[in-house]
Parts: structure tokens; C-alpha cells; sequence
């Protein structure tokens, strides 16, 4: 007699389990990271070209100066927030090369699904400064006829898809690709703490506007330095976009003045930040809460109370990929209940 699972699989269609597998996962994960470049770079060139040539921000009588950051900071905070909220039941919302290998190094991520989540990250924020650039086109050109400058030397429209470090750098490597193992470090570190249901993991679907926050308080900690790419999908689908599109050397290989050769910079950073974050966040307090379950210990008195949720948000953590669609017990049990009774 065939299993629950066994009848539920003969009625699916070849579709129906290929999007319940890994290919669901990664369309998941194309179209949440696809979100993260629609409103992050998006919110760039709202200020960096829309503002300025829309004469909705008079830069002689009234400008915006550092307000301008502000928009960026809460748009790269809003954009992370939806990408989380739309892909996170799905794939985990991972929208970031960093997050995945961190995960697949703490052995909570399976090592055959990087490449085809790192690969759809990469293609779906390529396509979100494509749509990005048609809606900004004509705001990006006028900006450059404003002051005269040809596209491959045009630093602050490029700005729009990808980063770049501050010259106060003078052309060193050292000081961005420091500033990105440690943003990266603090993002996928504080990640992990909020989806840590063994610790003070927020109850419901808050994990998501978190880990929007802390894209924020990054970059009003840390973005200056570098741009805080955190993300080499955020940073390198973008900066190809650019290259494609006219941006030359800015793109590839990532001259500015002192500074040559830098592109590999947001991609090598934020993947060994996000594996340094992850680990000292096991180091510090994964093991500790590991240790106390082991030896069902309860905190002293003065420490840290019992986790008030049972589980927490899957955003940003690991998922586990199945090929096919599946019943757990619990489910096949009560079906086979029920088909007895009749």
C-alpha cells in the first residue's frame, strides 16, 4: 500500500515539485535580492540625480547636504527590510553572497546550494539596476550634461549601482577592505543573533525590520568609508550593469584617482566578514547557549532570563532544500487516521 507521501507525490506535476525544491528556493532568492537593488540603488538616485534635476532640492538656496545621506541610509534600511519580508518564508532571504557562505561554513546550509544562491543574487541585482537605470536614465544623463561630464568620468552617477572607498584612503587597499570584513562581520554576526531562537529572537515577523536596522546603524556607523557594500551580489551585479552601460573604468577594474583595481574589494570583504561574524557570534554566545542546553542549566540569578520565544525567524538562516514535496509524520499519520474513519 502506498504511502501518504508516495500518493501526494503521484499527484504533483514535474512543476509543482521543482518549485517546492531547490529551484523555488533560488527563484526566491533572484526575485527578493531583484527588490533589494530596485529600492536600495533606487534611493541613490533619488539622491544623488532625482532630487537635484527634478528642482524638487534647489542646491543654490536650499541644499540637502547631509539629509541626503539619511535618504540613503533609510532606503538601503526599507530595501533590505521588503527583500527579507517577500523571499525569507521561502529561501531563508539570504540576498547576500556573505550570508549564505557564513551559513554553509556553520554547517546550518547545504555546501551544494551556494553557488546556485550565490549565482541568482548575482543575476537578480544585475537585473534591479537594469530597471533602475530605465527608470533614472534620462535624470542621469541630465546630471552629467550639468556639469559636463562624460559617463566614465562621472563618478557620483556610477555611485548609483556600485561603491567605491574615500580618498582619504590615498589608494590603500588596507583601510575599505578592513571597513568590509568588519561591516560584514557586524551584519551577519547580529543576523544571527536575531534568528537564534535559543536566545532573545524577536516573536512573530520582526526579524526582518531588524535586520533592516541593522543596515542602517551600519551605515550610519561605518558607510562613509567605503560605501558599505556588505554585499558582493549588491556591489557586483551593479557594477557589470555599469560597465555594460558606459561607466568603463569606474566599473571595471574600479579606478578613482589613487585607487586602482578595486572591485575585488566588496566582493573578498564581505565574504570573509560574514564567516568572522558568524563565528565570533558562536564563539561569544552560540556555545555558551549550546553548553547551558546540554547540561540543562538555567541562568543564575542576575543573568540573562530563559529565551521567551520557541522559534524564531527563518529570514536570513538557514533552509533546508528538498527536492520534492513531503508530508512529515505528524501529517501522514493524521491523514491515515482520518482515511480510517471512513
Amino acid at each position: 500500500m502506498a504511502t501518504v507521501k508516495e500518493r501526494n507525490l503521484a499527484k504533483t506535476t514535474p512543476l509543482t515539485r521543482l518549485r517546492a525544491g531547490l529551484p523555488g528556493a533560488m527563484l526566491a532568492e533572484f526575485f527578493g535580492t531583484f527588490l533589494l537593488i530596485l529600492l536600495g540603488d533606487g534611493t541613490v538616485a533619488v539622491a544623488v540625480v532625482g532630487l537635484p534635476g527634478s528642482g524638487r532640492q534647489n542646491l543654490n538656496l536650499m541644499p540637502f547636504g547631509p539629509a541626503n545621506w539619511l535618504i540613503i541610509v533609510f532606503g538601503w534600511c526599507f530595501a533590505v527590510m521588503f527583500g527579507a519580508y517577500v523571499a525569507g518564508g521561502i529561501s531563508g532571504a539570504h540576498l547576500n553572497p556573505a550570508v549564505t557562505l557564513a551559513y554553509a561554513v556553520r554547517r546550518d546550509f547545504d555546501w551544494k546550494n551556494v553557488i546556485p544562491y550565490w549565482l541568482v543574487q548575482l543575476v537578480g541585482a544585475f537585473c534591479g539596476a537594469a530597471v533602475v537605470y530605465a527608470v533614472y536614465d534620462s535624470a542621469i544623463d541630465n546630471f552629467n550634461a550639468m556639469y559636463r561630464l562624460a559617463r566614465p568620468d562621472s563618478l557620483d552617477t556610477y555611485s548609483i549601482f556600485a561603491t567605491f572607498p574615500a580618498p582619504y584612503f590615498h589608494g590603500s587597499y588596507i583601510g575599505p577592505f578592513v571597513d568590509q570584513i568588519v561591516g560584514t562581520a557586524i551584519l551577519v554576526g547580529l543576523i544571527a543573533a536575531l534568528v537564534d531562537h535559543r536566545n532573545q529572537a524577536p516573536a512573530g515577523n520582526m526579524a526582518p525590520m531588524l535586520i533592516g536596522f541593522i543596515v542602517a546603524v551600519i551605515g550610519f556607523s561605518y558607510g562613509t568609508n567605503a560605501g558599505y557594500a556588505l554585499n558582493p551580489a549588491r556591489d557586483l551585479g551593479p557594477r557589470f550593469f555599469a560597465y555594460l552601460l558606459g561607466w568603463g573604468r569606474l566599473a571595471f577594474s574600479g579606478d578613482y584617482g589613487p585607487t586602482s583595481q578595486y572591485w575585488w574589494v566588496p566582493i573578498a570583504g564581505p565574504l570573509i566578514g560574514g564567516v568572522v561574524g558568524i563565528l565570533l557570534y558562536d564563539f561569544f554566545i552560540g556555545h555558551v547557549l549550546d553548553a547551558r542546553a546540554r547540561l540543562l542549566r538555567t541562568p543564575e540569578p542576575g543573568l540573562a532570563p530563559e529565551p521567551t520565544t520557541a522559534a524564531a525567524s527563518a529570514v536570513a538562516g538557514p533552509v533546508i532544500v528538498e527536492e520534492a514535496a513531503d508530508t512529515t509524520a505528524a501529517d501522514e499519520d493524521r491523514l491515515a487516521t482520518l482515511a480510517a474513519r471512513r
